[in-house]
């Protein structure tokens, strides 16, 4: 089984020449990230995440997640992992210094936080939803819960939860009925269950923080009358110490396809007098305050899709280079590495160029969130919030959903073998599987995108967007190197499909909202793959760039190869999803329900 090494290159290429990592360096407060820093933080994430995580991938998958008298105890060697990641300051990395952590950009968490994902999955699903309730808390929280609550957090000694989704509402939010009762001294008393609770309780730390959503008494119906509360699982004391336990407690774990090591939580709340909490923000406000979890987790999990694929790629591209089977195509006296087999060297070049797209992608949107957030000039932190909000569903949904498909491809480089449980490639395909469906699943990316981020605004970002697109377009055209041709067509194809997509859902969405909605899921991936396209001629275009000054470094012909793949085999199919979202939608809705 091949081990985990981060793709340390091109990482620093994605960070440096595609998310513009200078230009992070230079907004207020991100003065510390500059490129030898955030390469020393790089370097000392991929010793952590091959040394300590990954070895502990594999073995957490089989033992799994154990619950027993309403605690969960983690598989062998994660409680130590976890004290050495948060030792190692790992947790802290971009909180708030006002409360402890390092205040780095999200450009470099990003990079980093693709690492524990790529090494351990399930390892990794503990800090993501703790730093979505930290963003929660910082955005909402008072200043009392603040101070309580976010240096623990912060350095990771306590973790955070979302406790969001019931047995009957699923992700229909309106249908919540959890309630939270006042006690009249700013405390409530909150009961009822939820389910699918990442991390709802484990061993790892001390403490765990709940930001639950509920009603309260006179609360309006649906989601206009939703809360949130912070319940911790121990009571915290005036001084900082722990107190009693709450009445919050895993009433089971469920038994899933995959991501084994990571509890996943039926939580009750209240069945012993109330759980004790205290709400953030204002009352009725709750849902306006758990979409910054959300789309912070979304993003995160975006991210899990690269970096599923990433491992994917790496563990296939082991085996293909040691499996021998087969004569080579063109003859040969005896087997050779099935590496050398045309089909199998395909494969693996969709992995590798979906996953530098995706990289870079994800990247380009966490540099533009970090300018949303400390660009000086108010009318570019509006410019870059516009881009953020246009692409995180994209880098959620595209980016799963590619994820899903290169696992897919890892297991069948493999062949029979990759059947087989011990080899490990089935455990990338298992684990990838939820990452389409956890914080909304790609449906509900694909309606977010079309109706809120394009409809609404008449088209406004992504026009923007492609007007970028038709302007690297015009550079590659530029180039006389080999492939740029070919690079420059199939994103000027690209472009054209977007552009059509997205002006029939600007100019139907309003009238036939069903029609276009049964193309929202097409229309996503068409912006995901021509948004890749876009991320890999800007690449194309650096590699160039490299080469000309006379740069020998053989990475910059095979980044230019690798974008030249990504044109022909992966842009290719933009035409045909943007004739899905145009002329699909009728033929989606002709079916009676009966027949089904």
């Amino acid at each position: 089984m091949s081990s985990y090494a981060a793709p340390l290159k091109d990482m620093h290429f994605a960070l440096t020449e595609l998310a513009g990592l200078d230009k992070v360096a230079a907004l207020p407060g991100y003065e510390e990230a500059t490129e030898d820093v955030v390469e020393a933080i790089l370097d000392e994430s991929a010793k952590f995440t091959g040394g300590v995580l990954d070895p502990l991938n594999y073995s957490g998958d089989q033992e799994g997640a154990k619950w027993a008298d309403k605690s969960v105890t983690m598989p062998k060697g994660f409680k130590d992992a976890y004290r050495q990641f948060v030792d190692n300051g790992w947790n802290a990395l971009s909180g708030n210094p006002e409360h402890g952590g390092q205040g780095l950009p999200k450009v470099v968490s990003a990079a980093v936080q693709e690492m524990w994902k790529s090494a351990n999955i399930s390892f990794s699903l503990c800090p993501l939803l703790t730093l979505g309730a930290i963003e929660a808390l910082e955005l909402a929280g008072n200043d009392q819960q603040k101070a309580m609550y976010l240096p623990n957090m912060i350095s990771g000694n306590w973790t955070g939860t979302m406790n969001i989704t019931e047995p009957q509402a699923g992700s229909d939010l309106a249908a919540i009925r959890s309630r939270a009762v006042p006690q009249g001294d700013g405390t409530y008393k909150i009961f009822g269950q939820k389910i699918f609770i990442t991390y709802g309780d484990h061993d790892m730390a001390e403490n765990t923080i709940h930001l639950v959503l509920a009603r309260t008494p006179d609360a309006p119906e649906g989601v206009k009358g939703i809360s949130l509360f912070v319940v911790p699982k121990f009571l915290v004391n005036p001084d900082g110490s722990l107190g009693a336990r709450n009445d919050t407690y895993c009433v089971s774990i469920e038994h899933k396809l995959g991501i084994h090591a990571s509890p996943t939580c039926v939580m009750a709340l209240g069945d012993n007098g109330g759980a004790i909490g205290t709400l953030v923000g204002q009352e009725n406000q709750g849902l306006k305050y758990m979409f910054v979890m959300m789309n912070a987790a979304r993003f995160a999990v975006g991210l899990e899709g690269l970096a599923i694929a990433e491992r994917a790629y790496q563990h296939a591209v082991a085996y293909a280079r040691e499996r021998v089977q087969g004569r080579a195509i063109e003859g040969s006296a005896s087997g050779v590495p099935i590496i050398k087999h045309p089909d199998i060297r395909r494969m693996l070049m969709l992995m590798r160029s979906n996953v530098e797209a995706m990289r870079a992608l994800a990247y380009s949107v966490a540099a533009a969130h970090d300018a949303a957030a400390r660009h000086p000039d108010p009318a570019e932190r509006a410019q870059n919030q516009a881009y953020v909000d246009l692409m995180i569903p994209v880098v959620k949904g595209w980016s799963t959903e590619t994820g899903n498909e290169m696992a897919y491809l890892g297991v069948q480089v493999h062949g029979g073998m990759g059947f087989i449980e011990e080899t490990g490639a089935a455990q990338y395909m298992r684990d990838a599987r939820i990452t389409t469906i956890y914080e909304g699943t790609t449906g509900i990316q694909a309606n977010d995108l079309m109706g809120r981020k394009i409809a609404r605004e008449g088209g406004a970002t992504v026009k923007a967007v492609i007007g970028m697109m038709q302007q690297t377009r015009s550079e590659v055209m530029q180039q006389s190197g080999a492939g740029f041709a070919a690079i420059a067509a199939a994103l000027g194809r690209g472009i054209e499909a977007l552009q059509q997509a997205s002006d029939h859902i600007v100019a139907n969405y309003g009238s036939d909202v069903r029609a276009v909605a049964a193309g929202a899921v097409p229309f996503l991936r068409l912006m995901g793959v021509v948004s890749g396209g876009w991320m890999m001629a800007r690449a194309a275009l650096v590699a160039q760039g490299k080469i000309a000054g006379g740069n020998a470094d053989p990475f910059y012909p095979a980044k230019i190869a690798t974008a030249h793949f990504y044109a022909d085999h992966v842009m290719s199919a933009a035409a045909g999803l943007a004739q899905e979202v145009v002329q699909g939608g009728a033929s989606a809705l002709s079916l009676d329900e009966a027949m089904f």
